[in-house]
C-alpha cells in the first residue's frame, strides 16, 4: 500500500484572511474548523474531505509570521486565461510580485499569498500544452 496526500496545510497568523485568498483563488470552497480555528478547503462539491480529485488544504492559526523562503510551495496553471491575465487576477485578490532570486529568462512568474506564502504561475494552460505535444 502506498501513502496518498489528504490534505496539504498552510500555517497562517490570519487564517480566515489567508482562506479567503486560496478559496478565490482556486475558485474552491471553504469550510470553518469550529474546533481549530482553522479553515478547510477544497475543490466546490466535495465536501470538504480529500477524495477523488486531489488533497484539499487546511489553514490552521499559528502565532508567528513567514520569516524564510518556503520549502514547499504551489505552481498555479491558468487553464481559461492567459498568464497574464492570471497574474493580475490573483494581483487584484491580494497576492503580490515576489523576488526569491529566480532569474530573469524564467517562464512563471513568482507571487505570495496576503501572508509571504510564494507560490508560482506558470507560463502555459493546459491547453496550450496539449496543442504544442508531439503527436
Amino acid at each position: 500500500m502506498t501513502s496518498v496526500i489528504a490534505v496539504v496545510a498552510i500555517d497562517a497568523r490570519d487564517p480566515g484572511r489567508v482562506a479567503e485568498f486560496w478559496a478565490a483563488a482556486l475558485d474552491w470552497e471553504a469550510w470553518p474548523d469550529p474546533d481549530g480555528g482553522g479553515v478547510t478547503l477544497a475543490p466546490p462539491g466535495s465536501t470538504g474531505q480529500s477524495g477523488a480529485s486531489g488533497p484539499s488544504i487546511d489553514v490552521f492559526p499559528v502565532p508567528e509570521g513567514k520569516s524564510v523562503k518556503n520549502r514547499l510551495h504551489f505552481d498555479l496553471r491558468a487553464d481559461d486565461s492567459t498568464q497574464a491575465d492570471e497574474v493580475e487576477r490573483l494581483l487584484a485578490l491580494g497576492a503580490t510580485r515576489v523576488d526569491i532570486g529566480q532569474r530573469p529568462d524564467v517562464s512563471w512568474i513568482v507571487l505570495a499569498d496576503p501572508e509571504g506564502n510564494e507560490f508560482c504561475v506558470l507560463q502555459r494552460s493546459v491547453q496550450e500544452a496539449e496543442a504544442s505535444a508531439p503527436s
